[in-house]
């Protein structure tokens, strides 16, 4: 079981940690994930993901990495910030939804600024469609999109990283989403 961008608090025992950042984050391996993953053809049974993939450049590399690394009947759990989510409450006003995080914003539109470039940090918009879309390029066929997060369809498989997930206070607009699959036999 991989867990990538586990930062400094989600580290799971038993589990392949992996990270970029090796000045703050507690991983077992570094990698850069803009590169190929360090791990063998249809070797891992899971691969773990939050909120990481809005920071990647290129997303359709990404994905096929995470195919390529699971071995057939390999599971996936990834995800991010809930663009759709985030569009809904700037199009309705709702100035109370959103977060002041980076920077202390009185405006919609600031505080939708925060989420959406995050100082230059996020470099995707992560929606249902595009996410399913990003897999779907990969080689994946089925998708489960588990918003809130703390939804699954693989039981207690993801167990272990789902302990590591925040609850929403908003159950209907979440403030993320993750997308689950399963590579084909």
């Amino acid at each position: 079981m991989v867990q990538l961008g586990p930062g400094k608090r989600n580290y799971i025992k038993g589990w392949i940690n992996v990270d970029a950042n090796f000045i703050s984050a507690k991983s077992d391996c570094i990698a850069d994930f803009r590169r190929s993953l360090p791990f063998h053809d249809n070797s891992i049974d899971g691969i773990y993901s939050i909120n990481v993939i809005e920071h990647i450049p290129d997303l359709d590399f990404h994905f096929k990495e995470v195919y390529r690394c699971l071995k057939p009947g390999g599971k996936f759990r990834i995800g991010g910030p809930n663009g759709d989510a985030h569009i809904a409450k700037f199009i309705a006003g709702d100035l109370e939804w959103f977060s002041t995080f980076p920077d202390v914003r009185n405006s919609v539109g600031g505080r939708f600024s925060n989420y959406l470039i995050m100082r230059g940090e996020h470099l995707h918009i992560l929606t249902r469609s595009y996410v399913e879309e990003l897999a779907g390029n990969a080689g994946f066929k089925e998708f489960a999109v588990c918003c809130p997060v703390v939804e699954t369809t693989f039981g207690d498989f993801f167990k272990e990283a789902m302990a590591t997930e925040s609850h929403e206070a908003d159950p209907k607009f979440p403030k993320a989403f993750l997308v689950e699959s399963t590579k084909p036999l």
